[in-house]
């Protein structure tokens, strides 16, 4: 009886009194226990109220509805597809909303929707995947910062590509600790081919420079990135260096210069098709003909070999220092090592020896930044040491 009179008092009401009225009608149909007569007049009334001119009426239904499993699915279903003031609290809480809903709703909704979808706390990954291809920037950056969603590797690099030009996309997707290598590798890119765009648009450094330190910089990260990878990973990031065309004899050759084996040794598998472990085996315990066989096989230039041989003869014989200090000078020793030998080997070619040269001046200026930096620290922490002493 009561619905009944709800359902004739409401046709003439004002606006504010029809919305503070269907937010008590809702919370009825979730919280008291009507009889089967009255909850059946409460949905027809409910179902009534959609149509209702004034969007307050709707968006009071739908912050009745948004978090309730017990809502009326026909209702909810409606109020996600009304006005955004009504569609936001069921978008992004409603547990009744299946994921071909919220596909769709990414699909044509505009930002403001998109990012209500995002912010669900539970966000399957085929959600995930068409926010990443075809979500707003803003709807991606919610979803990276969503700790719930469930994103596949490839709907990562898809947000990478769509919008890894934007630094605010770049700065949350990089502080993440799970991020896979292979795309934290292509956002160091989109990075470096930003800057470079930049620099050459002011006319600071030419085109042809700014590439050089652009793709100096990237083999530096990708040595760094490919430092925290084991396994799977580094399998997989190896992977994508190659399909990247950036598997290249530089990067190879810096990456065992930096004491990187395990990259070192994937890229030759990589490359070679020769299984893992047997590279592994050639490049600690193999003769000079294996090693050199190996090389072939991965398609190494036969110049680069000098360089190889000279590079893993030091590693033999000095090993590598694990400290972060003392990496950077062993790096430098090696390098200048093998700069050596190659400066006196007549299978050396020029561009080799000016990749080295290049090396050995990277090397000399991060060991001389290293011993600044410790200095420093020295000189800041020598008054503490004093008081400590006095004490």
């Amino acid at each position: 009886m009561i619905v009944r009179q709800f359902i004739s008092w409401v046709r003439t009401a004002p606006a504010s009194d029809r919305a503070e009225a269907t937010r008590s009608l809702a919370r009825a149909w979730i919280f008291s226990d009507l009889s089967e007569d009255d909850r059946a007049a409460a949905e027809g009334a409910l179902l009534m109220l959609l149509d209702d001119p004034s969007p307050l009426v709707r968006q009071a239904m739908s912050e009745v509805f948004a978090r309730a499993p017990s809502a009326p699915a026909s209702i909810v279903q409606a109020l996600s597809v009304d006005q955004s003031c009504v569609a936001l609290p069921v978008l992004e809480h409603s547990p009744l909303l299946i994921d071909a809903d919220l596909v769709d709703i990414v699909a044509t909704g505009d930002s403001e929707l998109q990012c209500a979808v995002a912010r669900r706390v539970t966000l399957p990954a085929s959600v995930c995947a068409a926010i990443a291809e075809v979500g707003s920037a803003a709807a991606a950056l919610e979803l990276i910062e969503n700790p719930y969603a469930e994103m596949a590797a490839f709907s990562w690099d898809r947000i990478v590509e769509r919008h890894g030009h934007l630094a605010a996309i770049r700065e949350s997707m990089l502080v993440l600790e799970d991020l896979p290598a292979a795309t934290r590798l292509a956002l160091v890119a989109k990075l470096s081919e930003t800057l470079t765009r930049f620099v050459v648009a002011r006319n600071w450094l030419s085109a042809d420079r700014a590439g050089r330190v652009a793709d100096e910089a990237m083999a530096r990260s990708t040595v760094n990135i490919a430092s925290r990878s084991r396994g799977d990973e580094m399998r997989d990031l190896v992977r994508h260096l190659r399909q990247a065309g950036q598997l290249t004899v530089g990067l190879i050759l810096r990456a065992l210069l930096s004491g990187n084996m395990d990259l070192f040794e994937q890229a030759l598998a990589e490359l070679s098709g020769v299984p893992l472990g047997r590279v592994s085996g050639i490049v600690y315990d193999g003769p000079s003909s294996s090693l050199n066989a190996l090389l072939a096989r991965a398609g190494l230039p036969e110049s680069t070999y000098p360089a190889f041989r000279a590079a893993l003869e030091a590693r033999n014989e000095v090993g590598f220092i694990s400290s972060v200090g003392g990496a950077v000078r062993l790096r430098r020793r090696m390098v200048e090592r093998v700069l050596t030998i190659c400066e006196t080997d007549e299978a050396a070619s020029e561009p080799l020896l000016i990749l080295l040269r290049r090396f050995a001046t990277e090397s000399a200026r991060e060991e001389a930044r290293v011993f600044c930096d410790e200095l420093a620290m020295e000189l800041a922490m020598a008054p503490f040491h004093r008081e400590l002493m006095a004490a």
